[in-house]
């Protein structure tokens, strides 16, 4: 803020409150003492006012407002680029001098948030650290470890796996053992870390209206062993040539996909997020979908994530990992 419009903010915070004062202490002095049955002499709708002095604890409720609002800018930022006098808000660390991210003093919403922060991280620090030297399938046994890995879930991952992790539609169960990506415990780590993109290219440019028709029919019949609505009619001998040359390049001869490209087993109708239908496969094969696990590193960091990781490795393995 330029010291001009810095200037213009404090004489008019400053000016408001001080007219304030003046106007009520002002009217204080002209009110008289006693009450009476006068009125003020309007009339509104038939109700009339009493020509009576403001309570005495309105009043002193107003010189207490005024009182804080002085105190509140006094210790606070609010008046231009003044900081604020409030204790130990001139460095994150007053005795090691270590300055804020941004580098300036005084309290701010950010500066709060930063000390408590570093303020967690002293305390809980070293109980994240101990959990990050051990392997993961060994903090998946552990109850504390259980219990602070499913409240960073809850805080971070239930918006989408939801709370229970059973997942919702375009978003997998991480309670059963279908993995699009692995579920051995490092990959579970490098998933949540690092993040993944995954993309089912749209095929109905490819193979046309009638090729998705087929390409649904035999995924639905040959790979999932389940019948055509009724009604419904397929070449599902042309189907499985389509899949042999378009699909099985990501999801494998057999259906039965390929982790390292994020690629769902066919095989496995509980793999489908998008729905299983045959109106569903249609639509999936015909746009594609795209899907993207955003990465946590940044926002979690390693000791968070890997306590998040034995924390989903256990909800998949059940009582094996509490073995």
């Amino acid at each position: 803020m330029t010291p001009f419009w810095s200037l213009y903010v404090t004489v008019l915070s400053l000016g408001t409150i001080f007219a304030l004062t003046w106007l009520l202490f002002a009217t204080r002095r002209g009110q008289r003492a006693d009450t009476t049955d006068e009125t003020v002499g309007h009339s509104f709708d038939g109700i009339e006012e009493y020509d009576n002095p403001l309570p005495k604890w309105w009043f002193l409720l107003f010189c207490a407002t005024i009182v804080f609002a002085l105190g509140y800018l006094f210790l606070y930022p609010g008046l231009g680029n003044w900081k604020g006098m409030l204790p130990g808000y001139s460095y994150l660390n007053n005795e090691t001098k270590q300055e804020f991210a941004d580098g300036q003093p005084g309290w701010t919403g950010v500066h709060e948030w930063e000390k408590e922060m570093a303020k967690a991280d002293a305390k809980f620090g070293p109980i994240f650290a101990k959990f990050a030297a051990m392997p993961i399938e060994e903090v998946a046994k552990d109850p504390q470890a259980l219990k602070m890995g499913s409240r960073l879930f809850a805080s971070n991952c239930a918006i989408c796996h939801g709370s229970d992790a059973r997942g919702a539609y375009g978003f997998p169960n991480l309670t059963d053992d279908v993995w699009r990506w692995g579920g051995e415990p490092e990959t579970i780590k490098t998933t949540i870390m690092d993040g993944r993109h995954g993309m089912m290219p749209a095929q109905g440019p490819v193979i046309g209206d009638q090729g998705v028709h087929n390409v649904a029919a035999f995924v639905l019949t040959q790979l999932h062993g389940r019948k055509l609505p009724e009604g419904v009619e397929a070449d599902v001998e042309a189907g499985k040539q389509i899949f042999a040359t378009v699909c099985s390049a990501c999801h494998g001869a057999e259906g039965k996909g390929t982790p390292a490209l994020g690629a769902p087993d066919l095989t496995r109708p509980d793999a489908f997020i998008y729905g299983t239908s045959f109106t569903q496969l249609q639509q999936t094969i015909r746009y594609g979908r795209t899907g993207v696990m955003p990465a946590q590193a940044e926002l979690q960091g390693n000791d968070k994530v890997h306590l998040l990781a034995a924390y989903v490795y256990s909800l998949s393995h059940g009582e094996s990992a509490a073995e």
